[in-house]
């Protein structure tokens, strides 16, 4: 395991039965107040591709992609949940672990190539990263891969992920 690796899991703390019964919760709020931690973790990412723009998955994602954006010199674009945004949209549907949701895209948020690199917190089931690399895509974005802080891989969400790459901090 890398120093990265240890920094991260040492700040990461489970919290069962969240948000329902059977489901364990990866809290990284520790994480996020350690500056160290938080740092390292942005510079890994923003040094991953060369992009031009930042898509960060509500909530969790915005969090982790809006400095990474700002590091690695490109712009940030929010992918949020459906009614959210004020603008035209693009929309798309996805399962997860315990339900589903939709998330949007303003449909001017990419110019046609755009290399985009989506940026969430926690890679699970795979559903919201496969829907938004969807969304990108039909907004006329190059999608140049996704970046997790941690992949659940019990979950086997790197599958839904097949020729996208996938670059995951830490995997449990």
């Amino acid at each position: 395991m890398t120093d990265l690796q240890t920094l991260i899991l040492d700040r990461i703390r489970d919290i069962p039965d969240y948000p329902k019964p059977g489901v364990i919760f990866k809290d990284i709020t520790p994480l996020l107040a350690d500056h160290e931690a938080f740092a390292a973790v942005v510079e890994e990412l923003a040094g991953l591709r060369e992009v031009d723009k930042i898509a960060g998955i509500e909530a969790r994602g915005f969090i982790l992609a809006a400095p990474v954006a700002l590091r690695a010199g490109a712009g940030f674009v929010p992918v949020r949940k459906k009614g959210k945004l004020p603008y035209e949209t693009l929309e798309a549907s996805y399962d997860l672990e315990y339900g589903s949701a939709s998330i949007e895209v303003h449909r001017d948020a990419f110019r046609p190539g755009d290399r985009v690199l989506i940026v969430d917190d926690v890679l699970a089931t795979g559903g919201t990263a496969r829907a938004a690399v969807e969304l990108l895509r039909r907004a006329g974005a190059d999608v140049a891969g996704v970046a997790v802080l941690m992949e659940l891989s019990f979950l086997r969400g790197r599958e839904r992920l097949a020729g996208v790459g996938l670059h995951s901090l830490v995997t449990v």
